[in-house]
């Protein structure tokens, strides 16, 4: 690799790792607050341990696409699923935000982490829709496991998302299982009548 190459390379990496800071409304189960760069970790996890239920799955793209699909909370930050705009496409402003992340990589590699965020934002792939999937299931677990806040609305959860995460056996199935554990959170904190 040239010089010049692994200096926008370093470069890209420096302004990458502001998602180490780039906070999320989830917290830890130590109660501080989760960033980004950590949901991203733990969704990469999840795909590595389920590999072996998607054989027919390019599990390298997978990752990559994980990898990829937050970026753009480098530079905007996160918005929280209940703090969005209904109308507002927050997906516009993120790959702005990507792109001008991606900046200093030379173009072939400019293009090629575009095209996996464009992927995954459309989930036009089945690796695509699967990360949409173990996105949103990530989330969900870190919430039935976080020190949330007392007014936190479970009932929320067990709705988020399920466009996406009863996308096959597999993925319906640890959604049961969230959703069981949200709802138990839930009766918990009285947010949910007993027969809900």
């Amino acid at each position: 690799m040239q010089t010049k190459r692994m200096e926008a390379v370093l470069d890209f990496l420096r302004a990458a790792e502001q998602l180490k800071n780039t906070l999320r409304s989830s917290k830890t189960s130590s109660g501080r607050q989760e960033s980004t760069a950590e949901h991203t970790w733990r969704l990469c996890l999840m795909v590595l341990l389920l590999e072996a239920d998607y054989p027919e799955m390019d599990m390298l793209r997978l990752l990559k696409i994980c990898i990829v699909h937050d970026l753009g909370e480098a530079v905007g930050g996160d918005i929280a699923a209940v703090d969005q705009v209904e109308g507002v496409n927050k997906a516009v402003q993120e790959r702005r935000d990507f792109m001008s992340l991606l900046k200093p990589l030379p173009g072939e590699l400019q293009k090629e982490l575009l095209e996996l965020w464009d992927e995954y934002e459309a989930a036009v792939s089945p690796e695509a829709r699967l990360a949409k999937a173990l996105d949103k299931m990530e989330t969900l677990l870190q919430h039935t496991q976080g020190q949330n806040a007392e007014d936190f609305d479970y009932g929320f959860n067990l709705s988020y998302g399920r466009n996406y995460t009863d996308l096959d056996h597999v993925t319906a199935g640890f959604r049961t299982l969230l959703d069981r554990e949200t709802r138990r959170l839930a009766q918990e904190n009285g947010s949910l009548p007993d027969e809900a």
